[in-house]
C-alpha cells in the first residue's frame, strides 16, 4: 500500500465500526460484509467486487493487533498531513515529523527519523511488502487464502434408486469419472456436496466442492411425502360399501393385504407401518389412498339390482353439509 493510503483511508468507517470495536465484533461485522459483497455472490458486479476488496483490506489491518496499533498511531499523528511523491514531497513529511520534534525543541534528531521509519519499514518490508500491505492471499490478495470454486454436476436417477440409495459414476468437467454415493431417501431437486472435489484454490487455500443436483424420475404408481410412500388404490363400490380385504402393492416387495371397512369413502387413507422409505434417520410408512371406482356401464341384472337399491337406500343428501357451509 502506498504511504498516502494510511491517511486517506478510514478502515473503521469502511467496516462501519467504532475505533473501540472489540476483536469479536470486528470479526462478526467483517464476515457479514464479506458474505454480502463476495464476488461469488455478485457475479459480474464490479461495484461489489471493489467493495469486497475494500473491506478485506480494512479487516486485514484491523484484525492484526500490531498493524492496528500502527495504523491508529499514524492516523492520530498525521491528521491533515499528506505524503506526496517527488517534487514538493518534503513539505508533506515535515508535517508528520514535526510532531516528533516538538519535545526536542524543534530539532529533528536521528532518533526521530528512526521512530518514523521503523513504523513504515519493520522487518525490512516497507510499504507493499511485509507488515502492512503484505500479501495475504484471498481475493486479489486480501482476506486470507481463496477457496477454490465449486463445480456443479447433474444426474437423473429412477425412483427406486432414490429411495434405496446407490453409488453411481458421473463424468467430471475434466472428462474423468468420479463416484457419487446416492443416499437412501434422496429427494428430487436435492443437492449432494462432495467436499474438496471441486476446483483447486489459486493461492493455497482449500479446494472447492462438487455439487451434484439430483433429478428423480417419477414412478408410475408411487409418490413421495417425506419418508412416506403414497399409492392410490382403486376399490369397487360394493367393496367400499360392504367392506373387503384387498391387496396393495409395495415398492420393490410383495403386496400387502389391507382391510377396507364397510362404508369406506373415497379418499380415505389406510396406513401400512414401516413400508415407506428407509433411511438412517428413520423409516416411513406406506399410505394407501382408497379411490372408489364407479362402473362406466351397467346392463341387465346389475342395473336392475342397483335401481332396486336406489329405491331403498337412505334418503340422505350427501351435499347438504357442503351447501350449508357455502351459504354460511
Amino acid at each position: 500500500m502506498a504511504s498516502q493510503d494510511w491517511f486517506e483511508k478510514d478502515f473503521y468507517k469502511v467496516l462501519g465500526v467504532s475505533k473501540e470495536v472489540s476483536d469479536a465484533d470486528l470479526k462478526k461485522t467483517y464476515r457479514k460484509l464479506a458474505r454480502q459483497y463476495h464476488p461469488d455472490s455478485n457475479p459480474g458486479d464490479a461495484a461489489a467486487e471493489a467493495k469486497f476488496k475494500e473491506i478485506s483490506e480494512a479487516y486485514a489491518v484491523l484484525s492484526d493487533a500490531e498493524q492496528r496499533a500502527e495504523y491508529d498511531q499514524i492516523r492520530a499523528m498525521g491528521s491533515g498531513a499528506r505524503f506526496t511523491a517527488g517534487g514538493q514531497g518534503a513539505g508533506g513529511f515535515e508535517d508528520v515529523f514535526s510532531s516528533f520534534a516538538q519535545s526536542r525543541g524543534g530539532r529533528y534528531e536521528s532518533a526521530d527519523f528512526d521512530d518514523i521509519f521503523s513504523m513504515f519499514n519493520q522487518q525490512g518490508g516497507g510499504f507493499g511488502s511485509g507488515r502492512f500491505g503484505q500479501p495475504t492471499g484471498g481475493f486479489r490478495g486480501f482476506g486470507g487464502p481463496t477457496r477454490g470454486a465449486d463445480v456443479t454436476a447433474r444426474t437423473t436417477i429412477d425412483f427406486v434408486t432414490a429411495t434405496k440409495g446407490e453409488t453411481i459414476t458421473l463424468q467430471g468437467e475434466d472428462g474423468k469419472p468420479f463416484k457419487v454415493k446416492i443416499p437412501a431417501g434422496v429427494a428430487d431437486g436435492q443437492r449432494i456436496r462432495l467436499r474438496g472435489r471441486g476446483r483447486p484454490s489459486p493461492d493455497g487455500g482449500e479446494s472447492g466442492d462438487i455439487v451434484v443436483q439430483v433429478t428423480v424420475r417419477p414412478h408410475p404408481v408411487f409418490t413421495r411425502e417425506g419418508l412416506n410412500l403414497r399409492v392410490v388404490v382403486p376399490v369397487t363400490f360394493t367393496e367400499a360399501a360392504l367392506g373387503a380385504t384387498i391387496e396393495v402393492p409395495t415398492l420393490g416387495g410383495d403386496p400387502v393385504k389391507l382391510r377396507v371397512a364397510p362404508g369406506t369413502p373415497s379418499g380415505r387413507v389406510l396406513r401400512v407401518k414401516g413400508r415407506g422409505v428407509a433411511t438412517q434417520k428413520g423409516t416411513g410408512d406406506l399410505l394407501a389412498e382408497v379411490q372408489v371406482v364407479v362402473p362406466s356401464h351397467l346392463e341387465g341384472a346389475a342395473r336392475e339390482a342397483l335401481e332396486r337399491f336406489h329405491e331403498v337406500e337412505p334418503k340422505e343428501n350427501p351435499r347438504a353439509d357442503l351447501m350449508a357451509k357455502a351459504r354460511g
